[in-house]
């Protein structure tokens, strides 16, 4: 920050009173507010539509006018199985039964799929599906990192709450609430407070108080990109070079945290954030960012980006505790908090269609990216207080758009690109292929929270570890849990989420990255475990008919929830008949059919 050194302490103001800027921080200009994110927030009105039969709900007006404006229009829907598997990967993770798909193909009414999305979003698999979007923006594992990569033994506990917490549809502001200052609240819910406190740690430091520092700073960049959705970690050591947030703008949020937990030389975080004392202490900018430089003393301060009525923190302390999580998670959830609301409706978005309207979701400052659908992006965030903060609402709105309905197949008046003329498909997360797998093998185990699972690893990779770390989980049984469940250590992914993207959890991850990698081919071909998934797979299908085509059929169905198409069931026939003749073995040739289907883009895909 310019002039830091030359900073001036302003006077001591009570909790309830605004911060003044301290000498030579920048103020926030009229320009500045004028950025599309920064703008206070106001609900557009619906767009009229030159077609409007062709919209099911308002959703579908703001992107059908989009669409018009350039002389375009929806697809027509998608074919009922391959609608069925969207909707099912999309709300569980998990692919639709044989059963459901063949009922809705003779019923595939509006109130037939409304009626199924009920049961989706019922279901204890919709929680654990959405709790890992979260897990991600959480930056959560089970591990500590850093060199010794120590476990969490109470971590799964958070992220078991946030299943729980995700399946009975708590209100979004309360589940923000809690997360923020659960343990500030009446009746408290400490564990939900593992947000805070979920990111990684180097508990053998020397220092305890660069400790602290790292820690702290970790704790308000991520709220900053989970709630805000801006980079204001950025400004930690100096004014941020694009965005309208100031060094001190950093420290007065990190303010709200400075009354953290104790931290002791080689004993790990508390598992959730509990105040040391009702007494805070001071809160400082460091200058240049160096924890040992303590410049101005700074009080707790809403980002003035943010906060354009220039709201004070009123604080109500508590017990032990001093109030002011909790003064900001309530500030923070407001229903005018323009950016806290479009950065969450914004992932909601992207969790249903493969990407975001604005590009960057940690990031709607000037580095990010404008969102493709302005009006639509307002209208969203200011809906989902309407809707009684209920995100299962927003998804039914969502998924019961014709927008979402329509088919993904491309064709010379209808591209993907960025107006959502056609379903735009995407892969399936490795947690997801994990999940299918198992699945269509009828070995997946549903049985839901409690400790984590710990899969077994390839020797070139366990050999890595210390001898501590390479346990595994005895019950067989245990190995087939859903991915949600599996052990997260920090400074090692199990190898197939790792080569499907999954982050590092070092920070907090909006969006993660899509590659496409040889050793992805490699992974889902020659691994011990696709082999073992073949052939159960392979013993499955020949329990309906031992011809080809009745294999073929039961194969394409268990894998792909549809029926083959006449070219797949020719071909599958074919691939039988000459791999037999390989093999010397029909059943041999079976599982490595099986095998090629779940390598297949309709596997790996969701249309």
């Amino acid at each position: 920050m310019a002039g830091l050194l030359s900073f001036s302490v302003a006077q001591a103001k009570p909790i309830n009173a605004s911060t003044e800027p301290v000498r030579d921080e920048p103020p926030v200009t009229v320009e500045d507010r004028e950025h599309w994110a920064f703008k206070v927030l106001q609900r557009p009105e619906v767009p009229k539509l030159k077609n409007p039969s062709l919209a099911r709900n308002d959703v579908d007006r703001f992107t059908l006018a989009k669409l018009e404006a350039t002389g375009q229009t929806l697809r027509e829907p998608a074919d009922p199985a391959t609608l069925l598997r969207r909707v099912t990967f999309d709300l569980t993770g998990l692919p639709p039964s044989q059963e459901d798909v063949q009922s809705f193909i003779k019923d595939h009414s509006d109130k037939a799929f409304e009626t199924y999305v009920d049961k989706l979003l019922g279901s204890i698999h919709y929680g654990e599906r959405w709790a890992q979007h979260w897990l991600d923006l959480a930056r959560y594992a089970e591990t500590d990192g850093f060199e010794y990569d120590a476990e969490r033994r109470h971590a799964f506990k958070y992220r078991d709450w946030v299943i729980e917490a995700l399946n009975k549809d708590l209100p979004f502001d309360e589940f923000v609430r809690e997360q923020i200052a659960g343990d500030e609240m009446s009746p408290p819910v400490t564990m939900a407070t593992g947000f805070l406190m979920a990111g990684p740690d180097m508990p053998d430091i020397n220092l305890q108080k660069e400790r602290r520092h790292v820690v702290l700073n970790d704790i308000t960049t991520t709220v900053g990109s989970a709630f805000l959705g801006v980079t204001i970690g950025c400004a930690q050591c100096h004014d941020h070079p694009y965005d309208p947030l100031s060094q001190a703008d950093f420290y007065r949020l990190r303010a709200f945290f400075d009354n953290a937990p104790e931290m002791k030389l080689g004993k790990q975080l508390d598992p959730a954030f509990v105040e040391a004392s009702i007494t805070a202490s001071a809160s400082h900018v460091n200058i240049r960012g160096d924890f040992q430089r303590p410049g101005p003393e700074v009080e707790p301060a809403f980002p003035r980006i943010a906060n354009p009525e220039g709201k004070p923190v009123a604080a109500v302390p508590k017990d032990k505790s001093t109030g002011r999580r909790l003064a900001l998670a309530q500030w923070l959830t407001q229903p005018t908090n323009g950016l806290f609301l479009r950065a969450s409706v914004n992932r909601l978005w992207q969790h249903h269609f493969g990407r975001p309207m604005a590009g960057i979701p940690n990031d709607l400052g000037h580095q990010g990216e404008a969102p493709t659908h302005p009006e639509l992006l307002e209208w969203l965030a200011s809906e989902l207080p309407r809707q009684n903060w209920s995100v299962k609402a927003m998804h039914r709105l969502i998924v019961l758009s014709a927008t979402y309905r329509q088919s993904s197949l491309p064709t010379a008046q209808h591209s993907e690109g960025d107006h959502y003329a056609l379903f735009p498909r995407r892969r399936l997360s490795g947690e997801e292929l994990r999940d299918a797998m198992l699945a269509v093998a009828g070995q997946i185990n549903m049985k839901p929270g409690g400790a984590s699972v710990r899969l077994p690893l390839p020797p070139e990779v366990s050999s890595t570890l210390l001898k501590q770390q390479q346990q595994v989980s005895k019950d067989p049984q245990e190995l087939k849990r859903r991915s949600i469940y599996t052990f997260a250590r920090r400074n090692l992914r199990h190898p197939l989420f790792e080569i499907f993207d999954r982050p590092d959890a070092l920070m907090s991850c909006g969006r993660r990255n899509e590659s496409t990698t040889a050793p992805q081919a490699l992974m889902l071909f020659n691994s011990e475990f696709s082999l073992g998934i073949a052939k159960a797979v392979a013993a499955l299908v020949k329990t309906g008919g031992t011809d080809a085509a009745s294999v073929v059929t039961n194969a394409v169905w268990r894998c792909y929830s549809r029926a083959p198409t006449a070219k797949e069931l020719e071909l599958g026939k074919a691939f039988l008949e000459r791999q037999t003749s390989l093999t010397s073995t029909f059943e041999e040739a079976v599982q490595d059919y099986c095998l090629a289907l779940i390598n297949g883009s309709a596997f790996c895909y969701v249309d």
